[in-house]
């Protein structure tokens, strides 16, 4: 079998179909955002049409206002109802994306070969551990660029 790539706004009518039918699609996301659980060209993600509402810390395929496609997990909820999205390799939160924007959510994903679902253990642990350190290294990543502003003034 012949694999290549393809870049998903060339497929992604494909992708809703299949995803609209009941299906799963399976691909391989690019990117640094969603470091250190999705390695950029590695990892293989399966997503499959949310059933309902997206749950807090759910990873999500959803496309911007611009265009762009993006995968990154949900961390709140707006009091319209849209989501907050932040990647977990991120600071910056992505407000005001609602349930029209949304194509898939990742309901397992491979690493090295490896099956993990999200009741697997080991990524259960991941999201508690993300979730609890995500504030303080927010803090030290905030701490440390001011230190290099105070730096450059010197």
């Amino acid at each position: 079998m012949n694999n290549r790539e393809i870049q998903l706004e060339d497929v992604i009518q494909i992708i809703k179909e299949k995803l609209n039918s009941g299906g799963t699609v399976t691909f391989t996301p690019h990117g640094t955002s969603m470091y250190p659980m999705l390695r950029s060209g590695e990892d293989v993600v399966v997503l499959k049409k949310p059933e309902g509402r997206l749950k807090y810390l759910d990873v999500a395929l959803y496309q911007r206002g611009n265009g762009d496609f993006v995968l990154h997990r949900v961390i709140g909820f707006n009091k319209d109802g849209s989501y907050i999205f932040c990647g977990d390799n991120q600071f910056y939160k992505e407000r005001g994306i609602t349930d029209d924007k949304i194509i898939g959510v990742v309901t397992a994903f491979y690493r090295k070969g490896k099956h993990y679902t999200g009741e697997s253990l080991s990524y259960r642990l991941y999201k508690s551990a993300w979730e609890y350190l995500k504030a303080p290294m927010r803090m030290l990543y905030s701490a440390h660029r001011m230190s290099k502003s105070i730096k450059k003034k010197r």
